[in-house]
């Protein structure tokens, strides 16, 4: 569903803007009429309720109207919550000094995840510090997924 998923994301990113947000991720799951078309939409300060519904009313319409998907579905608008995916080296930017856990398309030294701390993007390398004084550098195009790592606070 590769190329509808890149149609729907065509049809559905202004939609999302015009309300000021932003389309984190769009993905399709399950088949016929159990499929589930799910929205992320997100802005600084977070998404609320209205917002869900607002661009779930609208994103409906340009979905009924245009007709992308042949099938039955559902869908679901929705924050991409406190581990939100890093799709875009905008993200990796815009999250810089945050925990991240990222997943490369080939091992390195025998290991294809990896964890820490986001120093910088820099020549479209992205700089990850994975412990005390130990940087690892990873090419953005060399990332299959990444998403934030929820920390919690550990007071007295």
């Amino acid at each position: 569903m590769g190329e509808d998923l890149d149609r729907i994301i065509r049809l559905i990113q202004p939609v999302v803007e015009s309300f000021g947000l932003e389309l984190v991720d769009l993905e399709f799951a399950g088949q016929g009429r159990r499929g589930v078309l799910r929205l992320f939409i997100d802005r600084e300060g977070g998404v609320t309720l209205k917002d869900c519904e607002d661009v779930s009313r609208q994103a409906s319409v340009v979905l009924d109207v245009e007709d992308p998907i042949v099938h039955g579905y559902t869908l679901e608008v929705s924050s991409p919550g406190l581990d939100r995916p890093l799709k875009k080296i905008e993200d990796f930017l815009k999250f810089a000094g945050k925990q991240v856990k990222v997943k490369t398309k080939q091992p390195r030294d025998d290991q294809s995840v990896f964890e820490g701390r986001i120093l910088e993007v820099r020549e479209g390398t992205v700089r990850l510090e994975t412990a005390p004084e130990q940087v690892l550098e990873i090419p953005y195009t060399e990332i299959a997924q990444a998403r934030l790592v929820v920390e919690t606070f550990r007071g007295r």
